[in-house]
């Protein structure tokens, strides 16, 4: 017997494969008719917005001087911090940090040059009667300068209100879910992806540091205000089949 070529022992099973793929009925084609029609998706979102009473107070304050020699003046400011510290902490339930020191040169024109030093106190407390008042005796007795207030929602407050606003805006996301479910004529829906976010947006504080020098022997009047706070949820509500059109 002759043997066969190799090239006709490849072509033979080549024929019968793409014979196969061209057959009317082939299982490819049918597994084309039966894939499943996809379930609509309809992406929403909601929101709950509350307003929480700001709980803790912020008072900044700075000892500054001028000097010719750089030394005077680090002494200068040395000694109205060390006093300003020293009563703050004497106050129970205010919490007391410095947050900066800086010194550097001053030249400007037609005047001799000098060194400016400054150090920053940032006090904090609940107390807002208790810090007022503090910062009204520091300002007229230890020559130190208020640079300005502002008054933030605490920790435990704030998440309090953020669980209360998430049930209520999980709750309003449901609520479009189910209309847009109704509305499409889908039997029913189901959550998918889903996002929660919060922010927040604080009244502007009562004072700013504009002016406060001036009046530095006038009492501070305070008032902390109100914080804003947002819960948004956003996500996929995935419907049922659609129910035909009759």
């Amino acid at each position: 017997m002759k043997p066969i070529a190799p090239s006709r022992m490849l072509l033979a099973p080549s024929i019968a494969l793409l014979a196969a793929l061209v057959a009317p009925g082939a299982p490819a084609q049918t597994i084309i008719d039966a894939a499943p029609t996809p379930q609509p998706i309809v992406t929403l979102s909601a929101s709950a917005t509350g307003s929480i009473a700001n709980d803790r107070m912020h008072a900044y304050l700075r000892a500054e001087a001028d000097n010719p020699d750089a030394t005077v003046a680090s002494n200068e400011v040395n000694a109205r911090m060390g006093k300003a510290l020293a009563k703050a902490k004497a106050v129970a339930g205010i919490d007391v940090s410095t947050t900066g020191y800086t010194t550097y040169q001053v030249n400007e024109p037609n005047r001799p040059t000098r060194w400016r030093v400054t150090q920053s106190l940032k006090l904090d407390s609940a107390d807002f009667s208790a810090l007022a008042a503090l910062v009204t005796r520091l300002q007229s007795q230890d020559g130190v300068l208020l640079s300005g207030l502002n008054f933030t929602v605490s920790p435990a407050a704030r998440r309090a209100e953020e669980d209360a606003l998430t049930q209520q805006a999980i709750k309003a996301w449901q609520r479009r879910a189910q209309a847009a479910a109704q509305g499409f004529g889908a039997g029913g829906w189901r959550t998918g992806r889903v996002s929660v976010q919060t922010s927040d947006y604080g009244r502007p504080p009562v004072m700013r540091a504009a002016g406060m020098a001036a009046a530095a022997a006038a009492p501070v009047a305070v008032e902390g205000g109100t914080t804003d706070v947002t819960v948004s949820v956003s996500g996929e509500a995935i419907l049922d089949t659609v129910r035909a059109a009759r």
